[in-house]
């Protein structure tokens, strides 16, 4: 037994005198390839003596174990090393993937129902009625305009959209005719989110709300007030039960109708038209609160 444990003792001692002697002719060796002259493509000797030591060029034991116990935990990307960080949503559109959800359901609402009633809208009604009709309803319209304005202090602008709506209710025949504009009493557009907006209330995140489109946090919550100031929805409750509706998808396709033109622009000019639309609504309902002239944007700030 005492003989077999000096065997297996010596053994174990040549085994590490020679792993150690391959590390050293290993490191020899290398050391050696370093500092030898290499030859270009011309033929010319070139002395390529180096400095580095075997650790820069053999990875260590030590090296090898670590690597081994930490393997990259992040995504591989094919031909490409993975990115150190990953892009993150638009500070005024960080709600982006449930907006193009609902984006996109409004694209297959349009394709399927509202597009096909405005082109039958459109092929029903003549030209001269489809202006009676929309002046109509821009005359309707004045009305909370003009309360509008008086909430943003704007008490010229609110007697001339007063005089709007007297003028083309009274000799305008309810709005048919739009002689407010021939006599030069400017019409206006103002709702409830640009006199929020106009008072310092930001922005806030993109919204896109099914059905109605593009929209803000702002925005969103100012439709419950223009919907009470609205005559047509106002009055819908002291009327029949179907003539309030009947009125409304009256002026839903109407408002649809005058869109038709411009849809064809919009698709061949927008590569990505969910932010084509985002950005036209953001900068368009900043130029509306601030008149068309909005202070420059600040990156850490929402627009207004």
């Amino acid at each position: 037994m005492v003989f077999l444990g000096f065997l297996l003792t010596g053994c174990a001692t040549t085994n590490k005198n020679t792993t150690a002697d391959k590390i050293t002719d290993t490191n020899t060796i290398t050391s050696a390839n370093i500092n030898s002259s290499a030859s270009d493509d011309t033929g010319v000797l070139l002395n390529t003596s180096t400095n580095a030591s075997v650790s820069d060029i053999v990875p260590t034991t030590d090296n090898l174990i670590k690597e081994q116990r930490e393997p990259f935990e992040g995504p591989v990307f094919k031909n490409a090393a993975p990115p150190a960080t990953y892009p993150g949503f638009s500070k005024r559109d960080p709600w982006e993937p449930m907006n193009r959800a609902v984006f996109r359901f409004n694209e297959s609402a349009d394709d399927y129902v509202f597009r096909p009633v405005a082109k039958g809208y459109r092929w029903l009604m003549p030209d001269p009625l489809q202006t009676a009709v929309g002046n109509v309803f821009s005359n309707i319209n004045d009305i909370p305009v003009t309360l509008n304005n008086l909430l943003q202090l704007k008490f010229g602008n609110a007697a001339t959209s007063g005089m709007r709506v007297i003028v083309n209710t009274t000799f305008g025949l309810v709005g048919i005719f739009d002689l407010a504009s021939d006599v030069g009493l400017e019409k206006h557009d103002e709702d409830f989110g640009q006199t929020l907006g106009y008072h310092g209330v930001a922005s806030g995140p993109y919204l896109v709300l099914p059905f109605f489109g593009p929209s803000s946090i702002r925005d969103a919550g100012a439709r419950l007030i223009d919907a009470a100031s609205d005559p047509v929805f106002v009055g819908s409750f002291f009327v029949a039960p179907f003539i309030g509706p009947a009125i409304g998808a009256s002026r839903a396709a109407d408002t649809r109708a005058g869109l038709l033109k411009s849809e064809k622009t919009l698709d061949e000019a927008a590569l990505d038209k969910y932010e084509f639309m985002r950005e036209a609504y953001l900068q368009r309902r900043r130029n509306l609160v601030h008149d068309g002239n909005p202070p420059q944007p600040k990156e850490d700030e929402d627009n207004d």
